[in-house]
């Protein structure tokens, strides 16, 4: 266990759950496996699969992440793998997120610019 300042432990927050590695050639799905790290990813995960990806594609094949927590994805797309693999979404909404549920917008609101006024005179 790592701690910070003051002696207090340092918890580092998890995702959901690990993602599924699948390798494709055309539309068969050869084999799958869970990627393992991809709970709480870090650079070796991501050069693991950036390893992955350059020996499948040298062969013909392509590599699907299926399932990747945001925070899998994010680190990918900033070490600029995220646009060379295929990432396939299966799993239910995020918590936050409600199927078919449309923002509603009331006429009576005021624009963002016609607020400029309850600061007060100037």
């Amino acid at each position: 266990m790592n701690f910070g300042p003051g002696g207090r432990p340092i918890y580092m927050q998890r995702d959901e759950g690990a993602a599924t590695v699948a390798i494709r050639h055309g539309d068969t799905e050869l084999t799958t496996w869970p990627l393992a790290g991809s709970e709480c990813p870090d650079l070796t995960v991501v050069d693991e699969l950036a390893r992955l990806v350059l020996t499948a594609r040298r062969a013909g094949y392509t590599v699907v992440l299926h399932d990747p927590s945001p925070t899998l994805l994010g680190l990918l797309d900033l070490c600029g793998l995220g646009p060379t693999l295929r990432v396939e979404m299966r799993g239910q909404p995020e918590n936050l997120e409600q199927p078919c549920i449309e923002e509603v917008v009331v006429a009576d609101d005021l624009p963002v610019g016609d607020l400029d006024d309850l600061d007060g005179p100037r």
